[in-house]
């Protein structure tokens, strides 16, 4: 299943944004930023005791206006219960409890997901006395925390974690390939989805954002079971007003991580945008296999050299997402749509690609023969062994004896020898490498 998402709600200045920024910090430690990725301000991915999660700050979705805020805060409540997975309900415990921590309590109290009461701004021990009253919310014992200065932030975390096991798994079809199609509003992907399918399954509009929610659909091609999985549109962080197109966002995300393969939808009219950089970025970062797919093709003034001049720019633009092919089409038309489910599994095929630590080793002494590694001050890098460890983005360790020798663009030197020999179209490599001690 994809990560859990995890949200933390409340009424205004209670300290949902100072909390957010400290689960930032060096507590948890955040999953890696690839190049290419920038985030929205209001989610963040993080991991505590082995386990990944999303974080949301509704405290970035308030409305303006004294005369909106008990609204808006029910708008946050409500949005918080249908997409999150577990609710950090965060009260003052200063101001003490208030007839709007009653009212979120309220509507909190009808829903099945779990929910953690945090009672902030509780920084001495004979603050701690203040909590007590909150039992009266009927949300179970509150956690005591000071988010200004991180007191008691891994004890939330543990209890987060905790609730992580309380949520209800859907099994999915292992044998299925999920397809997430991802890009920026208005760029066809709906009506990609409908010419796939051969029937309009999912509304078209020429207004982005028409498509709120992710749509799952299933379908059979070549005995190969598909499940593609449309979604809104990502904007960018200042297009994004209403609070049900912010969370709009995190389903697109959600999609993202419950997908094998990714569709990036690209319009050939606009090339490029950086929009699309940041939402290839996650996709990217995700370790997912990814097409990019370049749409209406239809509207382009063609010569000898267009496509290749579309892929030089687009190569260009996502310079991060060199591994993934590019298909030109038209869901108008439906130009070169029926090629792409079998390039879907090709790419789902590089990403389970499993090679042997011989053959590996065997490659390591020819790039050694080809390319040495250079030295250090004085000391030279050893690389021992190098052994795939995962696949679903295939993940390799490579043991040496200083890890610190190990230059960057070694290591990229390694990747590209790997995509030489073994192909890995259309999939992230996760390359690590560890000193000999850290052998296991």
């Amino acid at each position: 299943m994809s990560k859990p998402i995890v949200a933390i709600v409340g009424r205004p200045n209670v300290g949902k944004s100072t909390l957010f920024n400290q689960i930032g910090k060096k507590r948890v430690s955040i999953v890696e930023d690839f190049p290419g990725v920038t985030r929205d301000r209001i989610y963040m991915d993080a991991e505590w005791l082995d386990k990944k999660f999303t974080i949301i700050d509704t405290g970035g979705i308030e409305l303006e206006g004294q005369d909106t805020i008990l609204s808006s805060i029910r708008i946050q409540a409500q949005l918080a219960i249908e997409e999150a997975d577990v609710i950090v309900f965060l009260t003052d415990g200063r101001a003490g409890m208030t007839n709007t921590d009653e009212e979120i309590a309220r509507i909190l109290r009808n829903t099945r997901k779990p929910v953690i009461l945090a009672v902030n701004k509780i920084d001495t021990p004979k603050q701690a006395l203040d909590i007590y009253e909150f039992y009266n919310l009927g949300l179970g014992e509150p956690t005591a925390i000071g988010a200004s200065n991180a007191l008691n932030i891994g004890d939330l975390l543990d209890r987060i974690a905790e609730a992580f096991g309380k949520i209800e798994i859907i099994e999915e079809d292992p044998d299925e390939i999920h397809i997430a199609v991802i890009g920026r509003p208005n760029v066809g992907k709906s009506s990609l989805v409908n010419a796939m399918l051969g029937e309009d399954r999912v509304i078209v509009s020429n207004i982005p954002g028409t498509t709120r929610d992710a749509i799952d659909t299933h379908f059979v091609k070549d005995d190969i079971k598909y499940t593609l999985i449309d979604t809104a549109g990502m904007r960018r962080k200042g297009k994004i007003d209403e609070p049900i197109e912010r969370y709009s966002v995190i389903r697109a995300l959600r999609a993202v991580d419950r997908s094998n393969v990714v569709l990036m939808v690209i319009s050939a009219p606009e090339g490029v945008t950086e929009q699309d950089k940041k939402i290839a970025g996650y996709a990217h970062e995700s370790g997912k296999g990814c097409i990019i797919v370049v749409n209406k093709w239809d509207l382009i003034k063609k010569d000898s050299k267009t496509p290749l001049r579309f892929t030089e720019d687009i190569r260009d633009g996502l310079g991060f997402l060199q591994y993934a092919p590019i298909i030109y089409i038209s869901a108008l038309t439906r130009q070169r749509i029926h090629r792409i489910p079998e390039l879907v599994k090709y790419v789902a095929e590089q990403q389970n690609m499993r090679i042997q630590t011989s053959v590996l080793n065997q490659l390591i002494m020819d790039a050694l023969s080809v390319n040495p590694p250079p030295s250090h001050k004085g000391k030279q890098l050893k690389i021992f062994f190098m052994t795939q460890a995962d696949v679903n983005p295939p993940k390799f360790i490579i043991f040496v004896n200083d890890p610190e020798l190990m230059h960057f663009s070694y290591v990229r030197f390694i990747e590209n020898k790997l995509r030489e020999s073994f192909g890995f179209e259309g999939t992230p490599l996760r390359l690590i490498v560890k000193g000999r001690k850290e052998e296991e």
